[in-house]
């Protein structure tokens, strides 16, 4: 395994951030994740527009363009020479005082950092993963939105302790008002009675790339599906589950909080949909 660390352009053995840049001091950044097929970049544009919108969120400046970004990632792979790669980019306020007062920073600091890719064991797509719902409440789109992705993920890391102390692979988070979200790194998704349900973004949930591409492939293969608001009892009924993202992909979820979802196995419309977007992946040049 290789990592590489671009940083402003600048490739070098050893990679440095300073102490007092503000990414570090308090999570003033921006990011995304990218994953590769072959080792190309998948869904980079809509990867490179979302770390716009997350910037412009929080009123940060990125100096570079998206050829610049294209050509550094590729540069940045090719030295690494993985067979798949993770690609993390962060966009950080850059050096100032140790004050929150975003003033002082004036330089930006881009970050392109390239490594092996990371996969899941194949037997928790074989035969799903268990989520808890925590006690950790999303963020407040009002408060820290989670619809800009920025460096500040405690909330979701407190969440992921939650679930981890109950026996779960990973968490189901609610909002202020009791409705469904999303996991800690992924979106979540549920079917009901042949209908495909996942919580709308007005829940307080990242505008997940793989959730748009699922809900996209839906529409196409004719997939009842619902974007709306919904209470944890919902899932009292609920047939199938799974979580989406960048790295995850399309994971199935066969219990909650302890409690067998469906027949205990990864559902019919769950498979359905991981076939469909793995033969997507195959056809990205």
């Amino acid at each position: 395994m290789t990592t590489c660390i671009n940083i402003n352009g600048t490739i070098e053995d050893e990679a440095f951030v300073s102490v007092l840049d503000h990414g570090f001091l308090f999570g003033d950044s921006v990011y995304e994740v990218v994953g590769t097929r072959q080792n190309k970049t998948c869904f980079l544009i809509e990867h490179l527009q979302r770390l716009r919108r997350s910037a412009n969120g929080i009123s940060l400046n990125i100096p570079f363009d998206d050829e610049w970004f294209r050509r550094e990632i590729e540069r940045t792979i090719e030295i690494a020479d993985n067979q798949e790669s993770y690609i993390r980019i962060v966009v950080t306020r850059g050096v100032g005082d140790i004050d929150i007062d975003p003033s002082s920073c004036h330089s930006p600091c881009t970050l392109i950092f390239v490594t092996e890719a990371h996969t899941y064991p194949v037997e928790l797509y074989e035969n799903g993963i268990h989520l808890a719902v925590v006690s950790i409440k999303r963020n407040s789109k009002d408060a820290l939105n989670p619809g800009i992705k920025t460096g500040n993920y405690l909330n979701n890391v407190l969440a992921k302790i939650e679930a981890g102390r109950l026996g779960a692979h990973d968490a189901l988070m609610l909002n202020p008002s009791g409705q469904l979200t999303e996991s800690t790194t992924s979106n979540f998704f549920f079917v009901q009675d042949g209908r495909i349900m996942t919580p709308s973004l007005d829940c307080g949930i990242l505008a997940g790339i793989t959730r748009d591409t699922v809900i996209q492939m839906a529409h196409e293969n004719g997939f009842p599906l619902e974007e709306g608001r919904w209470p944890i009892e919902a899932l009292e009924k609920a047939d199938e589950m799974f979580l989406t993202g960048t790295i995850k992909q399309l994971m199935p979820v066969t219990r909650l909080d302890g409690k067998t979802i469906g027949d205990g196995k990864p559902g019919p419309i769950t498979r359905r949909l991981m076939n469909l977007y793995q033969n997507l992946l195959d056809r990205l040049e």
